[in-house]
């Protein structure tokens, strides 16, 4: 089905089982956010909260709860929109199977957005910002966040349309020092399309014109968030996934989607910030406050009947996973085409997206009677990191595929083949004071820390234990061995204080172990803040070691040493307990998990998911 409005997905969903209506009054504060979280968890259905406390509007969440549930949405016009993006990643497609791909061409038009005279469209009224479902989701975030919003803007030397960018940047409606009604506060960094925007607009002394659409056709809050080929407009793939033309229109000089639930028109003045956050986030902390550009509200608008989407982040798995898959499986074969020589590149999900990836690439630089060593993996692991939101990662872990088949999404296996095959003494390769996510604070600042290259080739060189090795279970001040996995250990050391006395901890722990004896099987230790945690699952490890760890300052090395520069160990330590500077983790409100127990019982709206 395609829809032309939020209005007729959700009916779409409700009448094939995919959504379910909640229709006791509920707390925009706390509350929503709590509920979305524990349905998602259980795979349950989409919700539309039908009588939210303090607002007259609706609002819906977990429409892309699961990758089923996302591809039904977009059944009608999958195909024809895969098809055009894998065309403009590869024209030569059109070439070698022209009557597969005679149909793109007419795709491709009817996506075009088109602009409708006549300024404000019928149905929409003007409201205020403190009309909306306020939103607040997690018990310290500093007010309310709009978190599916398609916050578009134009390049102010090209001004239109198909110059414009069209992103997902969270939206602070109240809180902070904002003024309500008159200011809401949007997070995005300088490097993003609305950033350079917002360069140019600086430049010429103007302020940038923002419009905030919240809603419309899902097709259009996907599109806010996909890594599309340079060169093709978001408000083109909008309109390809959701089979009609992107129509919008300008009133007081801000482009309004006529399709839109919701539109917020305003102002970035030049050097106008005000403190954003805190905000729950995906990495599973919060992202403490800083400053970020405010903007000064023009107008906002409403449609009758309007629906409020919205999504809650935290810890991953959460529903902005199944975003990821969609976009994978529609955009998949870009990084091919970007990276020559690249056959996958994972961002891992459980540890945070942005933290770690996984990447198989080829090897074909080492004749075959030298030695096999990383060369051609290093010049693509170089163009990983230098691509896009992948150049926010601090671990990459790559490997060429060679004799058996391997995959960036099994994690354990793909761990243990670098782990059997790495030369520890020449295959780890340090960025030191470089650029990381804004919302990791494991560095040394807001956007500052370092990234590291683990690499391996060739034949297994080491069998690795599947048992604590005894030397690691005699060690004074780190106690608790476990295993996570195969030559994989995890040490419980005490609370971290400085990096000063952490270095001297860590350089010991490196003394005794290399004192007891050679550790071949082990060539991973973590020393942690609670070893039973960090092994229970193999996604605690990696959320634990890889959102609390910064590897210029973390990573150690049992006979560790420096030559020409290139640093080398024989077993790699990380020190990925809590830092100090670490922002806190993501804790629930018992009363609230409390409270939302009655929705879920015999005669609640809820009563059918099973929880």
């Amino acid at each position: 089905m395609k829809y032309c409005n939020l209005e007729e997905c959700v009916n779409d969903l409700e009448k094939h089982g995919h959504l379910v209506r909640i229709r006791e009054e509920v707390d925009p504060y706390l509350e929503m956010a709590a509920i979305h979280l524990k349905v998602y968890e259980a795979g349950g259905p989409a919700l539309l909260f039908e009588n939210v406390k303090g607002s007259k509007f609706r609002a819906v969440s977990n429409l892309f709860g699961t990758l089923e549930r996302s591809k039904f949405i977009f059944r009608r016009t999958w195909n024809s929109t895969h098809n055009v993006i894998a065309l403009r990643n590869d024209p030569m497609k059109a070439l070698k199977n022209p009557f597969k791909y005679v149909g793109t061409g007419l795709s491709a038009r009817k996506a075009l957005p088109i602009k409708k005279p006549g300024g404000l469209p019928s149905g929409f009224q003007e409201i205020s910002i403190s009309d909306l479902p306020l939103i607040t989701h997690w018990p310290e975030d500093g007010g309310a966040f709009v978190t599916l919003p398609q916050v578009y803007s134009e390049d102010p030397d090209k001004p239109g349309i198909m110059n414009s960018n069209l992103g997902m940047y969270r939206v602070q409606l109240n809180g902070n020092d904002y003024a309500l009604n008159k200011e809401v506060g949007i997070h995005y960094q300088i490097h993003r399309g609305i950033g350079v925007h917002q360069e140019r607009a600086n430049r010429k002394g103007e302020p940038l014109k923002v419009s905030c659409f919240i809603g419309g056709p899902p097709a259009h809050t996907l599109s806010a968030v996909m890594p599309l080929p340079e060169g093709m407009s978001e408000m083109i793939v909008a309109g390809l996934l959701s089979g009609r033309h992107f129509s919008y229109s300008y009133v007081d000089g801000y482009c309004i989607s006529n399709d839109a639930d919701f539109v917020i028109t305003g102002e970035i003045h030049p050097g106008e910030t005000k403190p954003e956050g805190p905000f729950g986030d995906h990495l599973g902390y919060y992202s403490l406050v800083h400053p970020f550009p405010v903007m000064k509200v023009h107008k906002v608008y409403a449609k009758k009947n309007a629906i409020f989407p919205f999504t809650v982040v935290g810890r991953p798995p959460q529903e902005d996973t199944a975003f990821g898959e969609l976009i994978h499986e529609l955009t998949g074969g870009a990084i091919r085409q970007e990276i020559p020589g690249v056959k996958e590149v994972h961002a891992v999900d459980a540890a945070g997206v942005h933290p770690l990836l996984f990447a198989i690439g080829s090897e074909r630089y080492t004749p075959y009677q030298q030695v096999k060593q990383p060369a051609e993996i290093l010049t693509i692991a170089n163009r990983i990191l230098g691509t896009g939101q992948l150049s926010l990662a601090k671990f990459l872990f790559i490997t060429a595929e060679e004799k058996q088949p391997i995959s960036t999404h099994d994690v354990e296996d793909f761990l243990t083949y670098i782990l059997e095959r790495i030369n520890l003494r020449r295959d780890i390769h340090f960025y030191t004071n470089t650029t990381i996510d804004t919302l990791d604070y494991s560095g040394t600042g807001l956007n500052s820390g370092s990234k590291v290259i683990f690499a391996a080739v060739g034949e297994k060189k080491r069998e690795l234990c599947t048992e604590v090795p005894g030397i690691l279970l005699e060690l004074q001040g780190f106690g608790h061995a476990k295993m996570v996995m195969p030559g994989l250990v995890a040490l419980q050391g005490s609370k971290f204080t400085t990096y000063a006395e952490a270095a001297q901890e860590m350089n010991k722990l490196s003394e005794d172990i290399q004192a007891s004896g050679a550790l071949p099987s082990c060539p991973m230790i973590i020393v942690c803040d609670d070893s039973e945690f960090l092994s229970d699952r193999i996604e605690n490890f990696l959320w634990a070691t890889f959102t609390r760890s910064n590897p210029s300052h973390d990573i150690y090395g049992v006979n560790s040493s420096t030559e020409y520069k290139h640093w080398s160990c024989d077993n790699v330590i990380i020190d990925a307990r809590i830092k100090p500077h670490q922002a806190p983790p993501l804790i629930p409100d018992p009363a609230v998990q409390k409270h939302i127990e009655r929705l879920f019982v015999a005669g609640g709206s809820l009563s059918g998911v099973k929880i």
